[in-house]
């Protein structure tokens, strides 16, 4: 008899030790079911409440993504909208996607690439993820797609911020590095609650203003999402040295279509900052003018005639206003020159870009060495603005490959 109690107690407890090494294993493979968003644009505007009580890389909605940006080839494509911190240290939402590979992810999960989009204009309408293919902004999103479809080939989870007020509610801090740093930083976040397939190990990448925001990102990764392992960062043709571009404004005297809308967007960005420096009141009468069309017009927009691309530079600032405090303005909050990176960076710049020049890019790696960061730079012959992402695809891959050892 007490052989039999003896018998009973050893198989229930081993029942008991089974069931609750089930319900742990649930536990640590279930994920919580996330909301799905409206179609249209009513997804990129939150419900009442839904920014507070989270912290930030939170995932508010998603819903399944179409179109030619879900990236054809991919295993699943998805539409995010989650949680950041804002320019003004408040929650905001931020839209994005996220796409993972075809197949089963290896062990550790897909590592990542999250990639940060060129400019393409400060109003809703601009969003990559808002932005039909064949829109107005198509030149400036398109062209990405294949090496985008190559990252996936390789194995690697892309996921995509549209950055802060960029498609949702508020104003894009154009060029405000804490403000993009913080959107490419917590897209990764949020898509790992979206597809927990998805890894720790991260590439940050990015063009243009993505490549500005891909060394803002990589600045404040330790202390902002210090669950992820930065394993790199990959920088094509990055904006920088915006301040001492913007000290020589006045020397630009002829009408400069693209050039002049850039300077507008990146005086908005400084506007929304909260830097102290009140920009309608340094605009001449024609840009004070103009300069509400920075919130509803797209890049390519601006960049006409009959908007800021019909001004000169210097015609965008009165003409006896100091400079001195909008540079150094700029030099705070834009100027990746001024970063100390503890990862491995790699800088790919076109030596016939007209856009982001080329001796900039040379002094800003030099600047970056000199801070203590490890990088990498490679100028490409011949090889435009818009071209470059392209053109320097094949080393970036594999530059990727061995820091994702």
């Amino acid at each position: 008899m007490h052989r039999l109690r003896v018998v009973r107690a050893v198989a229930v407890a081993s029942l008991s030790l089974a069931g609750v090494a089930a319900t742990s294993a649930t536990a640590a493979t279930t994920v919580p079911k996330l909301r799905t968003g409206p179609s249209g644009v009513s997804f990129y505007t939150p419900p009442a409440g839904s920014l507070h009580g989270s912290s930030h890389g939170g995932v508010i909605w998603e819903r399944r993504q179409t179109g030619a940006d879900a990236l054809k080839g991919a295993g699943r494509a998805t539409l995010v909208l989650y949680r950041s911190i804002g320019v003004t240290g408040k929650a905001v939402a931020v839209s994005g996607s996220v796409t993972v590979p075809r197949g089963k992810a290896p062990k550790g999960g897909w590592p990542v690439v999250t990639w940060a989009h060129g400019t393409t204009g400060i109003a809703d309408a601009c969003a990559p993820t808002r932005s039909p293919a064949s829109g107005k902004v198509a030149d400036y999103t398109n062209y990405v797609y294949p090496q985008l479809k190559a990252l996936l080939a390789r194995g690697y989870a892309v996921v995509r911020t549209d950055y802060e007020g960029l498609g949702t509610p508020g104003v894009h801090p154009y060029l405000v590095g804490r403000s993009e740093g913080r959107s490419v930083m917590d897209m990764v976040r949020a898509a790992r609650k979206v597809n927990p397939a998805i890894g720790r190990r991260v590439i940050v990448a990015g063009h243009s203003q993505g490549g500005h925001a891909a060394l803002w990102a990589t600045s404040i990764a330790r202390t902002w999402t210090p669950e992820l392992k930065v394993a790199g960062t990959v920088a094509f043709a990055p904006a920088s040295h915006l301040s001492e571009q913007a000290a020589l404004i006045r020397a630009l005297g002829s009408p400069g279509g693209g050039l002049s809308a850039l300077a507008a967007s990146i005086l908005r960005g400084i506007d929304v900052a909260g830097v102290g420096v009140d920009v309608p009141s340094l605009l001449s009468p024609a840009a004070l003018a103009l300069y509400p069309q920075v919130d509803t017009l797209c890049q390519p927009e601006l960049g006409a005639a009959s908007s800021f691309g019909g001004l000169a530079p210097k015609d965008i600032l009165k003409a006896d206003v100091p400079l001195d405090p909008l540079v150094a303005a700029i030099d705070r909050t834009d100027d990746p020159e001024n970063l100390k990176l503890r990862t491995p960076v790699l800088v790919e710049q076109g030596s016939a870009d007209t856009t982001v020049f080329p001796s900039f890019n040379a002094q800003l790696v030099d600047e970056l060495r000199a801070k203590g960061a490890k990088v990498d730079s490679r100028v490409l012959p011949g090889v435009t603005h818009g071209k470059v992402v392209k053109a320097g695809l094949k080393s970036a891959l594999s530059w990727m490959a061995k820091r994702l050892k």
